[in-house]
């Protein structure tokens, strides 16, 4: 990892910096003690004098218990709101979108490929654009504490496009109270595109960008590990992580902040709006005045219900920050010393996938907190096309094929679940036993000392609306491929969503589109999506009944038909037309037929050799 500074000629403070962060840099490594750091820290060790922050030996900020926001009353502004909001009449000001002109047709398509979004649409919009207010009124009504802790706020990138990355770091300087805005710290995830090498150090020296470090990785990491990087390198005393295609609203840090200052166990998440990746018009996510909160599946896939009337009721006002068990993962602040002690993102998770769980869950089961915060408001680009910027690079050297999500997955649930929750997880996921998570001695000896809850109280206490959605899961009766006899072909969700048509294809034994599971309540299911079959000529991919396991679904062992219960059709595929359908069970007819095939992928087999 290596830091561009800006400010330079202070040979002496550099000097002594670097020594701080030398022993900074041999403390982290001593508490990991492990392979899968060891090599890095010791390369930055022995570079000396990589982090050249302006506050060494900045003490740690405490917890002020009771120093909470004021509400000052409808009419009352706050004493961080701006002057004016929204306005202007520059191209995508206040959030409007913006259209090219039909002779931009081929570049536009041309940039979409690249970046994944309609980055000529960004480039012709300012880097300082006004954005709509999209908090509820009541927002603009608070006091914060004037004390709050500084922000070194993170932004990790490979291959980002120009002004978004800019426009990200031009909102966050010129709305972020200069008091509370340490730094910011630009993370290059080892980006290729010219524009991010030289271009961009000569335009991060300009003065107006005299917060901003950049830190570049000597080689490609993954957002966990790149992320981990920015956090060494901060020192200011809270770390708040974005995207780097991100617009912050007005006001935004202060209230993301004071819960960390009241309790500095705290973790705080800001609403995202959405910037439209087509036209970049800023627009709210979430219905006004609604509130939402970040639950999850039992095969870890991130999900969202309205907040329960029980946490609502802890609140005097609408707009005050409140409980939810985990966030999505791009966008938060902890308090960097806070983060150290729960020993950062675990380092042995790979690239990208259950780092936000990973750390929603240490954070509650450690004696922390997590909550949203209505009034600070972040716009986040969401990329809608496939990029060629985007590739994963030489990290898809590094793995040997291992599905590096469900691995990490498998990390944190083999860390923090009971044995009773781990066991909805490989019924879930059951390919999951077969992955080799590498070595988790290290996250299950800071769980000990810390004397961290169970996952039952989490779940019992804070997470328990999982439940209405996602009930216990039960026992797997049949997974694996589905084969039919007479067609010689498997079972194929062909990757679509629901209400996509299914259908069957060529067996390849790797699991993904043709990996199902029949659970003891005749539900037939692939990931989280279930199999409909009331129709005798449409057999869809459906939405499973939220609250249910249960299904129309049973298999014969004896004459290999699977039968929905509720027609008492059997599932089959057209002789001709190779279609799916149901039709009256005919057991002398071979396209009636399904065989059950548990399946071993090709990682898993390169394993065991």
């Amino acid at each position: 990892m290596r830091v561009v500074q800006l400010r330079r000629g202070r040979v002496l403070k550099l000097l002594l910096v670097a020594g701080i962060s030398v022993l900074g840099l041999l403390l982290v490594y001593r508490h990991y003690r492990g392979p899968e750091w060891s090599n890095e820290i010791l390369s930055q060790i022995n570079r000396a004098g990589l982090v050249m922050g302006d506050n060494p030996g900045h003490q740690s900020h405490l917890s002020h218990p009771g120093d909470k926001p004021e509400f000052l009353g409808q009419g009352n502004k706050g004493n961080f709101e701006p002057e004016n909001y929204g306005g202007g009449s520059q191209s995508g000001d206040n959030g409007k979108p913006h259209q090219l002109r039909v002779e931009q047709k081929q570049e536009e398509e041309k940039l979409k490929g690249v970046y994944g979004f309609n980055q000529l649409v960004s480039d012709e919009i300012s880097l300082n654009r006004t954005v709509p207010d999209t908090r509820e009124e009541e927002c603009r009504y608070w006091d914060y504490p004037t004390s709050l802790p500084t922000a070194s706020v993170i932004l990790v990138f490979h291959n980002e496009g120009w002004s978004t990355l800019l426009r990200t770091v031009n909102s966050i300087i010129n709305r972020s109270p200069p008091q509370f805005l340490h730094e910011v710290v630009l993370v290059d995830d080892k980006s290729e595109l010219e524009h991010l090498h030289d271009k961009l150090e000569t335009e991060i020296k300009k003065p107006y960008y005299s917060k901003v470090k950049l830190v570049r990785n000597p080689e490609r990491e993954g957002l966990i590990r790149a992320r981990n990087n920015g956090a060494l390198a901060a020192t200011g005393d809270v770390v708040v992580f974005l995207d780097a295609h991100c617009e912050v609203a007005y006001n935004w840090l202060p209230p993301l902040l004071a819960p960390i200052h009241e309790d500095r166990t705290t973790l705080s998440v800001p609403v995202i709006d959405g910037i439209n990746w087509n036209d970049f018009s800023i627009k709210p996510v979430y219905a006004r005045g609604s509130h939402s909160r970040g639950l999850f599946e039992w095969g870890m896939l991130y999900k969202e219900g309205t907040v329960p009337a029980k946490e609502l009721a802890k609140n005097s006002h609408h707009s005050e920050p409140y409980n939810a068990p985990t966030h999505a993962g791009g966008l938060f602040a902890i308090d960097r010393a806070w983060f150290e002690e729960l020993g950062w993102y675990d380092p042995g998770l790979w690239v990208w996938g259950a780092e936000n769980f990973e750390l929603s869950f240490k954070v509650w089961m450690c004696g922390g907190r997590s909550v949203w915060v209505p009034c600070s408001r972040v716009s986040h680009v969401y990329r809608g096309h496939s990029c060629s910027s985007c590739h994963s690079g030489s990290l898809a050297n590094k793995f040997g094929g291992q599905p590096t999500t469900l691995r990490n997955y498998k990390r944190v649930i083999e860390t923090w679940f009971d044995d009773e929750y781990k066991e909805y997880f490989y019924t879930r996921e059951p390919l999951a036993r077969l992955v080799d998570m590498g070595d988790i001695s290290e996250q299950l000896r800071m769980k000990e000392e810390k004397n961290c809850k169970s996952f039952d109280w989490f779940m019992k206490e804070i997470a328990y609306d999982v439940f209405d959605k996602y009930p216990r899961l039960p026992p797997n009766q049949f997974w694996g491929e589905l084969s039919n006899s007479g067609s010689s072909s498997c079972l194929d969700t062909y990757g679509r969503h629901p209400p996509g048509k299914m259908g069957v294809s060529g067996c390849h034994g790797y699991g993904g589109a043709q990996m199902f599971r029949l659970n003891t309540e005749g539900q037939l299911s692939s990931g989280e999506w279930c199999v409909s079959g009331d129709r005798s000529d449409n057999i869809n991919i459906s939405w499973c009944p939220q609250g249910s396991n249960a299904g129309p679904w049973q298999y014969n062992e004896d004459s290999h038909h699977m039968i929905n219960t509720k027609t008492g059709k059997c599932l089959a595929v057209h002789p001709d037309s190779r279609e799916l359908i149901t039709r009256d069970c005919d057991k002398n007819n071979q396209y009636h037929k399904w065989n059950w095939k548990e399946v071993t992928p090709h990682w898993s087999k390169k394993r065991s050799h």
